[in-house]
């Protein structure tokens, strides 16, 4: 057999080998240019959009800028959007098919892990006022200690007036924290015990104030100086802390790492990195060949349980609605959730060099080699998972060599070492064909998470030429 010279080597290497690709050696000078400008706009969302209502606030605000209108509304139109209970947005394009005959779906979600305030949170302990916590989410509790905290909600008073609390961004603002112990007393309560032992839930208690208001003869007058503010401030009672929804999440912007500024560290990335990239394909449509669905969720970090959840009927009730709007019966929503194609969007663990004996490096994701397409999640023996069918995956290969997206595949992990789940089973339950898809990260669930910006523009892209595809 004679043996090829090396220029065909490497073009038979090309052609056979399923060979990762560095993004940054693919792209031409214009769309390197477009990759960083679409994260510099990325950062603001990020900024912006630090809880779910945040997200579905600035979401419908970009959409109703570009001519969307809602959904129930009755005006005529083609680009729709309906917001539920103002913590999950759909988007809606219409396209030259009917919707009974299937849609193009990216579902993603918008909640993030974090500290929730307590019910029943507010107390003085030693002439110091803290706030009471639980964690939401799957989180390293470590991570929340000794760094700068904002709080963001809504609280609902009495006569129902809603009041809206974003305190801890502004460079004037003050910060709230969390503390931690001093490493000269840690030894034998932290440093000795396991991470999951050493720190506690109950003990991520947030410190707000400690100036006290008349004089000693008053009891937990710490505390009463801070619900006087409350009260002079927003007038509200401790009683209406009751009914409120107060997160707190990092303090600060996102911001680029690195001297070349390759990178980009936020809280929330996961998964507001694929919310973001699927409104902005969304925004990009004209006229599709099949309607296109846009549907962002919250709850999925603590198991898409809730009514504004990947779980709840809202996708049969949309669907329905869309089918109405084009004149066809609505109890064809099931057939057309059945023949529909979807992408569950969410984000993939990055290989971090520092810890490879978690990873199985040969299907592991990189950072800037692209969307990662991932085939399946859950734990051990693919249990909880959506696994996705072989032609479906064969269709977006299709889709991607056609458009240009450079594409990688990974996995959460070595098989026994862990794993986790997206929405993609609870959308599968419909009967159409989903996959997961998103950029990697490292850091992930943490309160400061790292993409490469050329997987976040390749993620939009992927998305974008999903939507636009006619077949």
């Amino acid at each position: 057999m004679e043996i090829p010279d090396k220029d065909t080597l490497k073009q038979i290497q090309d052609r056979l080998s399923l060979t990762p690709r560095l993004v940054w050696d693919h792209v031409d000078e214009v769309e390197r240019q477009a990759l960083m400008a679409y994260a510099e706009v990325y950062k603001g969302f990020l900024n912006q959009a630090k809880t779910e209502r945040e997200a579905v606030l600035e979401v419908q605000r970009q959409v109703q800028e570009r001519g969307f209108i809602e959904l129930a509304s009755g005006q005529a139109g083609s680009k729709f959007f309906l917001n539920y209970r103002g913590k999950t947005i759909a988007l809606a394009v219409l396209g030259e098919r009917p919707v009974s005959q299937g849609l193009r779906i990216v579902a993603a979600h918008i909640d993030s892990p974090r500290l929730d305030l307590k019910q029943n949170p507010l107390y003085e302990e030693t002439d110091l006022v803290y706030l009471k916590t639980h964690y939401y989410g799957g989180v390293k509790k470590y991570q929340w200690l000794a760094r700068p905290l904002a709080l963001h909600g809504v609280i609902l008073k009495e006569n129902g007036e809603s009041v809206t609390l974003r305190l801890g961004e502004d460079p004037d603002d003050p910060v709230f924290t969390v503390c931690d112990l001093l490493p000269h007393l840690a030894r034998k309560v932290q440093m000795d015990k396991k991470v999951d032992e050493a720190f506690i839930g109950e003990k991520l208690n947030l410190l707000v104030g400690s100036l006290p208001l008349g004089d000693k003869e008053i009891k937990e007058r710490t505390k009463l100086h801070l619900l006087h503010l409350l009260s002079q401030r927003y007038g509200l009672t401790e009683e209406d802390l009751f009914s409120a929804e107060l997160e707190v999440v990092p303090a600060g912007p996102a911001r680029d790492i690195g001297w070349d500024r390759s990178l980009l560290a936020g809280y929330g990335q996961d998964d507001r990195a694929c919310a973001f990239a699927a409104v902005a394909a969304a925004l990009d449509l004209t006229a599709p060949s099949h309607a296109c669905l846009v549907l962002l969720v919250d709850k999925e970090e603590i198991g898409s349980a809730g009514n504004t959840s990947a779980q709840s009927i809202l996708l049969e009730e949309i669907v329905a609605q869309l089918l109405a709007r084009q004149g066809e019966s609505t109890a064809l929503r099931r057939q057309a959730l059945m023949q529909s194609q979807a992408i569950s969007a969410d984000v993939a663990a990055a290989f971090d060099p520092d810890w490879p004996e978690v990873y199985e490096k040969r299907n592991a994701a990189r950072l800037g080699y692209g969307v990662c397409l991932t085939k399946y999640t859950g734990h051990g023996g693919k249990y909880q998972a959506n696994d996705a069918h072989a032609e479906y995956l064969n269709r977006l290969r299709g889709i991607f060599r056609e458009s240009g997206v450079i594409w990688q595949t990974g996995e959460l992990g070595k098989i026994d070492e862990g794993g986790g789940g997206t929405i993609a089973k609870f959308l599968a339950a419909y009967g159409m064909d989903i996959v997961d898809l998103g950029p990697a990260l490292l850091s992930m669930h943490s309160p400061f998470e790292v993409a490469s910006k050329a997987d976040l523009y390749m993620t939009y892209k992927a998305i974008r030429s999903f939507f636009s595809c006619a077949a």
